[in-house]
């Protein structure tokens, strides 16, 4: 089929039909059928020449990766302790070194990884699809599927709280103070892997959310533009994300997690909720976001109309603070802050607040309408003389006596 360099009008008007269609596939919160999961991962292992492995369902990524990483090392640790210890005692330099091989229990005890992701990249089904300035735009229009900007939320949060409880099953161990020093050196071998590890795995996971955007492009090629392609095949892939949550496939066990309980948005599609998780699943395992910032629970769990403006004092994230400033307001953080009145213009004052809120210390402009007594608050830039030297870097450079109406 030769190439298409521009749709025509009725096929640019099922872009958005398609994208909403994959959207809502890969941001699904229905509870998965275990056995249709089943019988769609045993089809794709098949289709590419694996035998059906071990399936284990899990209620979220976190106990996926807990199932993974934090049993098995804690199993590992088990049955290899004492060994390690004996040799970490007789060892040094390069031999030591040597040790970070017995901490690489995965494929030992699942197989190889296997990337679906690749394997749909890598098949006659791409092959099928020219390589035309048509498919880049396809892809720009469809790409607005993902709710996991890069993809990194759910890394960003299991890596931290693996690390953590494995470090306190580690010291949770009994033994001497001798075996303490070297479980300290155990550890950090431990954990050198376990980086490597966990990355590695979550990027080969198979994550609805993330590949239904190439399964989008490939479907309306197929259906809208009538690419010749194997059928069955694509719907390997299709079933893969319409039947199953996140997938971690390995040559001897396959891990299937169910979908969300929950997803939260704010009006631009980004993670969010108020008080409550963005991402939850049955388990309890829960992600808290603030119009796309991933929130710590302390926060989260928290409406920001109860937020206090003393967390600011002590919160040592800068985008942090840049939330919780966002969600308490100006006007709140002055009053419960004690701003400092430096100068007053007609109805616009100048305040400052000292407290080590910010990087830098916090100039605002306040602004009480005349007629209704709404009061606006706006920062401004630091180190103002004046509330009207504030009005004019507002009005960028416009001094406020040359407006008609003041609003």
């Amino acid at each position: 089929m030769s190439l298409i360099e521009n749709l025509t009008p009725e096929q640019e008007a099922l872009i958005p039909v398609y994208r909403e269609k994959w959207r809502a596939i890969a941001l699904s919160t229905e509870r998965i059928d275990r056995k249709k999961a089943s019988e769609a991962l045993k089809v794709a292992y098949t289709a590419f020449g694996f035998q059906d492995p071990e399936i284990i369902f899990c209620d979220s990524p976190y106990a996926a990766f807990s199932e993974m990483f934090l049993d098995k090392f804690n199993q590992l640790i088990q049955e290899l302790e004492f060994p390690i210890i004996s040799r970490l005692n007789k060892s040094s330099g390069s031999r030591i070194k040597k040790q970070q091989k017995l901490f690489q229990p995965l494929p030992k005890l699942l197989g190889k990884q296997i990337d679906f992701f690749y394997q749909l990249m890598d098949s006659p089904i791409c092959e099928a699809i020219p390589d035309a300035k048509i498919y880049h735009c396809l892809y720009l229009e469809l790409d607005s599927i993902g709710w996991d900007y890069g993809h990194g939320l759910f890394y960003s949060h299991l890596m931290p709280e693996l690390i953590i409880k494995i470090y306190d099953k580690l010291h949770d161990q009994p033994g001497t103070k001798s075996h303490n020093r070297i479980r300290k050196r155990l550890w950090f071998f431990l954990i050198k892997s376990l980086h490597s590890h966990i990355g590695n795995v979550y990027w080969k996971s198979w994550q609805p959310d993330k590949n239904a955007t190439v399964v989008s492009v490939h479907d309306f090629y197929f259906k809208v533009l009538n690419f010749n392609h194997d059928v069955k095949q694509f719907q390997y892939y299709q079933s893969l994300i319409t039947e199953c949550g996140w997938i971690f496939a390995f040559e001897k066990v396959a891990i299937i997690c169910d979908r969300p309980l929950h997803l939260r948005f704010d009006n631009e599609n980004r993670l969010h909720a108020e008080g409550e998780p963005a991402i939850e699943f049955t388990d309890g395992y829960s992600l808290y976001s603030y119009h796309g910032v991933t929130l710590p629970e302390k926060y989260g769990k928290i409406h920001p109309q109860q937020w206090q403006a003393n967390w600011l004092l002590t919160e040592e994230n800068a985008e942090l603070r840049r939330v919780l400033i966002q969600g308490i307001g100006y006007a709140r953080i002055c009053q419960e802050l004690q701003a400092i009145e430096l100068d007053t213009w007609q109805e616009y004052t100048l305040l400052k607040i000292d407290a080590d809120v910010d990087e830098e210390a916090i100039y605002l402009l306040k602004m009480t309408c005349p007629s209704t007594s709404f009061i606006h608050t706006l920062r401004v830039a630091p180190n103002m003389k004046s509330a009207r030297e504030a009005i004019r870097w507002v009005n960028w450079g416009v001094d406020p006596e040359t407006f008609g109406v003041q609003t």
